[in-house]
């Protein structure tokens, strides 16, 4: 599995609506991977979490599957519509 299709499962597994979860991976500056996670916009606030609990453990699972596919870092954008 992919980063792109990682990162989705995770955000699809927690929000209300999962059709709506669309995730782009972009090249950054310095070697970094930028994952944009659009969700609905009800969705935002499960996804980010209780101070923002929920969006770090996403990262971290996140980063730690880049680490094991020898990528770099990996920021993640979440966005809503």
């Amino acid at each position: 599995m992919e980063l792109k299709e990682f990162a989705e499962y995770l955000v699809k597994a927690v929000v209300k609506e999962p059709d709506m979860v669309k995730v782009s991976q972009f090249g950054g500056e310095d070697d970094a991977t930028i994952l944009e996670v659009i969700v609905h916009e009800d969705d935002k606030g499960i996804v980010v979490g209780r101070n923002g609990k929920m969006v770090n453990s996403i990262r971290t699972l996140v980063q730690a599957k880049a680490y094991i596919l020898g990528m770099g870092k990996v920021k993640i954008n979440i966005d809503s519509f």
